[in-house]
């Protein structure tokens, strides 16, 4: 990890809280950072490590970069700096790995400052291992801060959440995400709609934008509106579209399904533009509103938000998708 040398400005007031802990020498044994993605939870808790590690922070609390601890943190060798997080992407946090960091914690830091864990995602401990870290928790080492980072704080036991202060992220306002693209991306997307219409992908997720203006999101997400547009005029199969749509992310896909479904029944109650999710689809929405029925669109989105609660299990996302897009067919049968 590199040590970050600048707070992202919608984090200015939390990284003051954070620093009132240092102040007031009442630094938390235990951490929770919650927010969703995008928000920078990882940053955050990267510049709180790295300001109790470091052995001459600055004025504003952030780590000074040059002294032998933030070195070591930054060539990844720092003894007192711990990081767990699944072994392989897609992964849980095991009970041996927090076995391990038991151990570990049970020996003194080895500088005097501070030994700081940070375990993301938190929520990816299975049972056993959320079991395991209690022991942490209840029998707390010297000089030892854990700092535990999650989008979905509600899959964590009860029993960890308690013994946690938290510290919640929240989505700034568009302004500001549009702000910080436009310092930030440098290509001309920053200065027209697409960076609008990237924030509205991302849910105001700032981080999660500036992906989405690099990575091509825009255009995918455009190629699949242009299908699902197709299905609904019978000019594609819904079955061998879901064929080939479960070879995509399954989380951003059923977003942008629940998003243009979400626009569909506002554009019946005629909502103003920007209250969109895509108001770049706009027009599209508008007039295909305008010949369906509301009850469906409402069925519709019932099984999208259920659908989207299943992506955490074992379920066949060429069924789901199918699922998905043969009620949508329906519902447009009457064109």
């Amino acid at each position: 990890m590199t040590v970050p040398s600048q707070l992202l400005p919608w984090q200015q007031h939390l990284w003051g809280h954070l620093c009132s802990y240092i102040e007031q020498k009442r630094i938390p044994q235990a951490l929770l950072i919650t927010g969703n993605k995008g928000l920078g939870k990882q940053q955050l808790a990267g510049q709180f490590a790295v300001a109790l590690l470091c052995a001459a922070p600055q004025g504003n609390g952030m780590a000074c970069g040059l002294c032998s601890s933030c070195l070591l943190v930054n060539a990844e060798t720092h003894p007192d700096f711990i990081q767990v997080q699944p072994e392989e992407p897609g992964k849980g946090i095991t009970i041996g790995q927090i076995r391990s960091l038991v151990t570990r914690l049970t020996l003194k830091p080895q500088f005097e400052t501070h030994r700081i864990v940070i375990i993301n995602p938190a929520d990816k401990m299975n049972n056993a291992a959320a079991n395991a870290f209690l022991k942490c928790l209840e029998e707390p080492t010297e000089r030892t801060v854990i700092i535990l980072i999650t989008e979905k704080p509600s899959k964590l036991p009860a029993t960890i959440i308690s013994r946690c202060q938290k510290l919640a992220i929240v989505s700034p306002d568009k302004q500001t995400v549009a702000d910080w693209l436009t310092m930030t991306v440098q290509s001309d997307a920053a200065t027209d709609k697409k960076m609008y219409c990237n924030i509205s992908l991302a849910q105001g997720a700032p981080l999660l934008a500036l992906d989405y203006a690099n990575d091509g999101t825009l255009t995918l997400r455009n190629e699949c509106f242009k299908t699902w547009m197709a299905i609904a005029k019978r000019h594609e199969s819904p079955v061998i579209v879901a064929e080939d749509w479960h070879k995509l992310p399954a989380l951003p896909l059923i977003f942008w399904m629940t998003s243009w479904v979400i626009d569909l029944i506002k554009c019946f109650y005629h909502s103003d533009v920007e209250n969109l999710y895509n108001p770049d689809l706009h027009e599209q929405l508008q007039e295909l509103s305008r010949q369906l029925e509301l009850k469906g669109l409402y069925k519709l989105y019932d099984l999208l938000l259920i659908g989207r609660q299943r992506l955490d299990t074992q379920i066949n996302k060429q069924l789901l998708f199918e699922e998905i897009l043969i009620q949508w067919h329906e519902l447009n049968r009457s064109q």
